[in-house]
């Protein structure tokens, strides 16, 4: 059984948490030191996640109309 939620290129996987730490800041989220998400409210975690799939689509539309 294969995950659907793998990133298809590992070493984005930085890049993709950096966001998720710029945006939880912006949002006033704290994100545990730890790295457990276990105790986070499912609103917060869903709006982080809303806000990282909004600029990934940004910067995906910037990238196609740099090449058009």
């Amino acid at each position: 059984m294969s995950s659907s939620n793998r990133l298809m290129v590992p070493e984005a996987r930085y890049a993709i948490d950096q966001m998720k730490f710029e945006i939880a800041q912006e949002l006033g989220i704290m994100l545990p030191q730890d790295g457990y998400y276990g105790n986070m409210s499912t609103r917060d975690m869903g709006s982080i996640g809303g806000y990282i799939t909004k600029r990934l689509v940004a910067l995906g539309q910037q990238q196609q109309s740099k090449h058009f």
